[in-house]
């Protein structure tokens, strides 16, 4: 089986001049059809999104954490699904942090969870994983101002990990161990950003995949203010191979 990973935008904390906020695309073969999982839909990335792939063929949704920059397109998908030219016959599965429905309501305009009708909303658990399709989803707690998660997909015997927004925390290790690839955040750039317990700097994004045994690094959400030059010398120190960067509109093999 072969794993596909689209970047749909990938700037940190806000869209950029030449990227929507984070949201990536992943797909798989699977008796017989194309399964395709969402990873965070954030400030600007719908439209992107449907470059790629027909927002309303998705088979799930899987938000990180419920700051704007990953998940407030999810509003207008619930638009897209009630009102575009074909509309939904179901509920979309998206799995997210607790209260995720009542914080997408209030997003959108409408103080309870009703107000996002046609999506089902479904809470996710430190290292329990679930199952769609041939993917196997297994989210880890980690450490961001609220609630976040990294997600482990495994598709026979192929791992993606994605990191989600995090700093250094022991769930790193069992999230990225021999992962094939690992996308990682890597806001932060050592000496120039000091606070902990927000984001990690490409350092030590780059030390934590290493340290697990990581085959592949990519880096991810960086700020438009941050050169990819920079993020790429430091995570260099630490990483032996390439350091890749995750580009808009780019699609990888796992």
């Amino acid at each position: 089986m072969l794993m596909d990973l689209t970047i749909v935008g990938c700037t940190g904390s806000m869209a950029g001049p030449e990227s929507p906020a984070s949201c990536y695309l992943v797909r798989a073969e699977h008796r017989g059809r194309t399964w395709q999982v969402l990873l965070d839909l954030g400030s600007g990335a719908l439209g992107t999104l449907q470059r790629h792939t027909d927002p309303m063929t998705l088979d799930a949704l899987v938000l990180s954490h419920l700051h704007p920059d990953h998940c407030l397109d999810l509003t207008g998908l619930r638009v897209l699904r009630q009102h575009g030219p074909h509309p939904a016959d179901g509920d979309l599965p998206v799995y997210g942090p607790d209260n995720t429905a009542e914080r997408m309501a209030r997003a959108y305009g409408v103080g309870g969870p009703e107000a996002m009708r046609g999506m089902d909303f479904r809470t996710l658990a430190d290292a329990t994983p679930f199952e769609l399709g041939p993917f196997t989803i297994t989210p880890y707690e980690v450490w961001h101002p609220v609630p976040t998660f990294g997600f482990r997909v495994a598709a026979d015997g192929v791992v993606l990990v994605y990191t989600g927004d995090t700093d250094s925390c022991p769930n790193l290790a069992p999230l990225m161990a021999d992962a094939d690839l690992v996308l990682s955040e890597a806001s932060y750039l050592e000496g120039r950003d000091t606070g902990r317990g927000v984001h990690l700097t490409a350092l030590r994004a780059a030390t934590a995949a290493r340290d697990a045994g990581a085959r592949r690094l990519m880096l991810t959400h960086l700020p438009p203010w941050t050169s990819t030059e920079d993020a790429v010398a430091e995570a260099s120190r630490a990483w032996a191979g390439e350091v890749e960067v995750a580009r808009p509109g780019q699609t990888v093999r796992v």
